[in-house]
């Protein structure tokens, strides 16, 4: 083996040195590399199990947000929907008290008319009361009193069918 360039009690110490030098590092190195190494694996499965419940977390807001999204519009469909019904109840009311107004200027407007047409007829009475007295006391040339007047012409009135006294 020398020939060969071996010397064994040199390759003995190699390798015993090279065992020592494995059982140190193995040791002081390979051990702590390990444990290193499974914190960092434990670190990266607890950062991954982290951002997992956040992504959970913030899909349950979103589906939460959502909801709320859904019975806000909701709620302003409801809104906007009382808020017509209340438009057109205050419309059919205003309507309603046009309507009565109207009724109300008509029936006056009634009223007045008959009472202008019965003063008018109480007027043309008068007057033909008086065109009667006028016409009698020149027929007759004489005056006769007031009183006598007015019954001799109410007498009359009442006889005579033509005029109407309502």
């Amino acid at each position: 083996m020398a020939d060969l360039g071996f010397h064994i009690p040199s390759l003995i110490a190699y390798v015993v040195n090279f065992v020592i030098l494995l059982a140190v590092l193995y040791m002081v190195g390979y051990k702590p590399i390990l444990r290193m190494l499974d914190q960092r694996s434990e670190r990266i499965r607890e950062s991954v199990e982290t951002a997992e419940r956040v992504r959970q977390e913030a899909a349950r807001q979103q589906e939460s947000m959502e909801k709320r999204l859904d019975e806000a519009r909701q709620e302003g469909q409801s809104l906007l929907a009382q808020a017509r019904e209340m438009a057109e109840r205050y419309r059919e009311e205003e309507r309603e008290k046009a309507r009565q107004e109207a009724e109300a200027f008509i029936a006056r407007a009634r009223d007045e008319i008959r009472r202008e047409r019965d003063e008018a007829i109480d007027g043309v009475r008068r007057h033909f009361a008086e065109l009667a007295i006028l016409a009698a006391e020149r027929v007759i040339e004489r005056s006769l009193d007031a009183g006598a007047h007015r019954d001799i012409i109410e007498r009359v009135l009442a006889e005579s069918p033509s005029i109407d006294r309502s």
